[in-house]
């Protein structure tokens, strides 16, 4: 009898994913994880089970009765287990009248966060705020693994149809880069004439987030040049001023790595960026509602001035 005890339910996640899409790669893209890290982790899972799940042959990838037996078995589990941890974040929600605010980097632009807590608690004097920093590596900012209950967050998130948001700040794209550049004396740049430079970049997991500051929309298909990761405010201070690369930045982050031998520069031929207050599509709950109701309604208050 094999024993198939202690199979992590993200395994079985990363399993059904590949039956789904018969492809490594493509399931990788769908998890936000490397195709070779993908890989291990299925070869990992069949050694556990003792039985081969998936065959990988020169003419692609196929179920093997193994795996065509267990894929609905493993949809029913991944199922029950979304509905168990929604069942119990809400039971969670329900004993607390504390409501997390996630971020990765304070959104300071002119006072925001008080003006919200202040018009939020005039509403809600019951309802404690906290607010929660975040790791730049979840680009949702603890709303995905419901660490948060609302989250002042960049577009584009991943899986994105689970969120709703508000538009806090559409800013325009700088450029940060040592004050020592060739570029650094121009007034203003064209995105062609940044597109061969090293980028600092994302971590991988944070997936569309990457691609929006690496600017890959405008790229052409071009891959960009990486020329460190960086997930700090801080790691991005040193990686610009050791000239590891030049980044993009929204207009309301600049005061946040010009601290000294860094400048800025407006780009042309990029999008703006979107940043915005985020919670999950299906959270109907009232605290949530009325914190993203008072952003609304400061924001708007901050746009009519």
């Amino acid at each position: 009898m094999v024993m198939t005890t202690d199979v992590h339910v993200r395994d079985l996640r990363y399993f059904v994913t590949v039956a789904e899409e018969l492809h490594f790669t493509r399931a990788a893209e769908r998890l936000y994880v490397s195709q070779p890290a993908l890989s291990k982790q299925i070869r990992a899972l069949e050694r556990q089970l003792g039985v081969e799940l998936l065959r990988r042959d020169r003419h692609g990838v196929a179920l093997t009765a193994a795996g065509t037996a267990l894929l609905p078995h493993a949809r029913r589990v991944l199922d029950a287990w979304a509905r168990g941890a929604s069942a119990m974040e809400q039971a969670r929600a329900a004993l607390r009248s504390t409501l997390v605010v996630g971020m990765s980097t304070s959104p300071g632009r002119g006072g925001l966060l008080p003006a919200i807590r202040s018009r939020f608690t005039a509403a809600h004097p019951e309802a404690a705020v906290r607010l929660r920093q975040v790791s730049w590596e979840d680009p949702t900012a603890g709303l995905a693994d419901g660490d948060a209950d609302v989250a002042f967050v960049w577009l584009p998130l991943p899986d994105q149809e689970r969120f709703a948001w508000t538009v806090v700040a559409e800013e325009p794209r700088h450029v940060a880069l040592p004050e020592s550049h060739p570029l650094a004396g121009r007034s203003a740049i064209d995105f062609a004439d940044l597109a061969d430079e090293p980028f600092l970049a994302l971590p991988p997991e944070t997936g569309p987030l990457r691609d929006h500051w690496l600017a890959l929309e405008e790229r052409a298909g071009r891959p960009p040049r990486i020329g460190a990761e960086i997930a700090s405010t801080e790691e991005t201070y040193e990686a610009l001023v050791a000239g590891l690369g030049v980044c993009l930045v929204a207009a309301g982050n600049i005061p946040l790595l010009t601290l000294g031998g860094v400048v800025t520069r407006p780009v042309r031929g990029i999008a703006p960026s979107r940043y915005v207050l985020a919670w999950r599509a299906q959270d109907r709950r009232p605290l949530v509602r009325a914190y993203a109701e008072a952003c609304l309604r400061v924001t708007e208050g901050e746009l009519g001035r």
